[in-house]
């Protein structure tokens, strides 16, 4: 009932609200479960929203599609992110930020996840999207876009013109491509937790500058 409660007063919009957000919860909860389980490409919109109990013309007005379900969480991690940038102390170097703003992420995502899913649900999607083409495809898509505005925050940050000085470009790339590293290997791997992938994550940010400044040759 979308405008009146059982009594005839008039529902009130907290209470509709509310409503709205405990079944689009609901939907993106169980769509990741049956991805899960069963596979991406295997499972359908008919059965996610059969699983609800609620109609496909239901589905379609909280997602777009399977693909704006699946990656729905990882657009919430990429918000974290880019807050925490945003609040790193001026004197911080490009990297540094970079570094520091990303582990801090993996140190407070559970609470920005965890209001709409379990933590634990949030990295097993993760891990699928790394093990699923299609998935993986658009995800690299948006990481192309996340790191330009990255760049562009890093440029103000240190008040250069983004498209006059390659620098926070290069930073960003540098950065972005250690991030998808640690990714890959992650997914690959047993333990899928938090914790796994931000001390690889640390690892690997630890082997930026030796790698670029240093001679890797031992003879």
């Amino acid at each position: 009932m979308d405008t009146a409660d059982r009594t005839g007063s008039p529902a009130r919009p907290g209470l509709r609200e509310l409503k709205k957000q405990r079944t689009q919860d609901a939907l993106l909860r169980t769509a990741l479960e049956l991805f899960i389980a069963q596979g991406y490409e295997r499972t359908t919109v008919d059965e996610i929203a059969d699983a609800v109990e609620v109609s496909q013309r239901t589905f379609f007005r909280y997602f777009a599609g399977k693909e704006d379900v699946a990656l729905l969480t990882q657009r919430i991690a990429e918000s974290h992110f880019l807050a925490a940038v945003r609040q790193r102390p001026p004197h911080e170097a490009p990297l540094e930020v970079l570094r520091r703003s990303v582990l801090e992420s993996w140190d407070t995502i559970g609470e920005a996840i965890e209001a709409v899913i379990p933590i634990e649900l949030h990295m097993r999607t993760f891990q699928l999207i790394e093990s699923t083409p299609s998935l993986l495809a658009v995800h690299l898509r948006r990481s192309a876009e996340l790191e330009e505005e990255i760049a562009r925050l890093i440029a103000e940050r240190e008040g250069l013109d983004v498209d006059a000085d390659p620098r926070p470009r290069v930073a960003v790339a540098v950065f972005g491509g250690v991030m998808r590293v640690t990714g890959r290997l992650w997914g690959r791997g047993e333990d899928v937790s938090v914790e796994a992938i931000r001390e690889l994550t640390a690892r690997y940010l630890g082997h930026v500058g030796p790698a670029l400044a240093e001679t890797w040759r031992t003879d």
